[in-house]
């Protein structure tokens, strides 16, 4: 029996149960006399036959599809139904207790009637009250579950999309090294081996150590070290205590390609690049300054969007991605709320 089912079993006998114990202490209260073995079977006998006619009921519900109906054109059926189960329940509990109790009059017929409708529709409106808001709760949980998908998804081709321009960038880094030192290119297609199959093995996750970004970062500036030589410095400001904070692949590497890109190699005379991790009270912020200018207008290719796009959907609002011009020096940053 499954979790929903023993629930319902347990909350149908225990609310008629309850119902017949509440009866039984309100005749002792108004005269212990009445309290006997006539008045337990009447219960029992009550008890029994509300059991049964609701539960028929409820599978009249599922077999006419009233579950999915909406409810202004439920409530008269709703009413129409608990009449009808409160009925069979006076004729069925008169017919039981034909010669054990007073005479039946019409009155008494039609006072049971009303009051067992009363605890019908009450029975109706809980039932309905739990189903609706098990029903909700179930479309929220599948809506929530359809988003992470989509976003999963996004993630996904958002990190498709890495992998090639992480590619040609290291390969424009090893072409030009060719032409420069052929012998430094041969150890530079080694290091770009090995940053590839680090990249292979990013592109399957979704969170990363910063450690393991930072060191593809260093193996990446290596070649490009190489190609720009002196035109190119760089300065490390890390805090190792952040070696195992988890961030999206690629984050820090993809700031680093746009630095080199749109910053030093436009610069005739180089410049530093500079990447900081820095931890506050309650944030922990990734930095790149390199040097150069913000134009009005620039192309800051798929890094940028890619990283915003990705910190939205894996953080929900709890990282947010900065982009400034200061002192001739470009600044990125990702910063984390902990």
């Amino acid at each position: 029996m499954n979790s929903s089912r023993l629930l319902y079993w347990g909350a149908q006998i225990g609310g008629w149960l309850s119902y017949g114990i509440l009866v039984a202490f309100a005749f002792y209260v108004d005269d212990s006399k009445k309290v006997n073995s006539t008045l337990f079977f009447h219960i029992i006998s009550f008890i029994s036959l509300s059991i049964f006619f609701t539960h028929l009921m409820r599978k009249m519900f599922f077999k006419l599809g009233w579950l999915e109906i909406k409810l202004p054109p439920l409530f008269p059926r709703i009413i129409i139904s608990s009449l009808i189960c409160a009925i069979l329940i006076v004729i069925c509990t008169n017919l039981i207790s034909f010669g054990v109790d007073e005479p039946i009059s019409s009155l008494k017929i039609l006072i049971e009637i009303l009051s067992n409708c009363v605890l019908v529709l009450f029975w109706n409106a809980l039932y309905f009250t739990y189903h609706f808001f098990s029903k909700s709760r179930k479309q929220e949980i599948n809506n929530l579950s359809l988003e992470a998908s989509r976003n999963e998804i996004e993630l996904k081709n958002l990190r498709t999309q890495l992998n090639p321009h992480f590619l040609f960038n290291s390969l424009n880094s090893i072409r030009a090294l060719i032409e420069i030192d052929p012998s430094k290119a041969k150890t530079s297609v080694t290091t770009l081996s090995n940053l590839l199959r680090k990249s292979l093995m990013f592109g399957k996750l979704n969170l990363v150590p910063l450690s393991e970004e930072i060191e593809m970062v260093s193996n990446y500036l290596d070649l490009e070290k190489v190609r720009f030589e002196e035109r190119l410095t760089i300065k490390w400001e890390l805090d190792d205590q952040l070696n195992s904070f988890m961030i999206p692949p690629f984050s820090v590497q993809m700031l680093v390609e746009n630095a080199i890109k749109h910053g030093i190699s436009s610069l005739i005379e180089g410049g530093e690049i500079a990447i900081k991790t820095i931890k506050s009270d309650d944030e922990i912020s990734i930095t790149i300054e390199n040097s150069g200018t913000l134009k009005t207008e620039i192309d800051l290719g798929i890094g940028i969007e890619n990283t915003r796009r990705r910190l939205d959907l894996q953080y929900n609002g709890k990282a947010k991605f900065n982009l400034v011009e200061k002192d001739n020096k470009v600044i990125s940053s990702i910063t984390f709320k902990i």
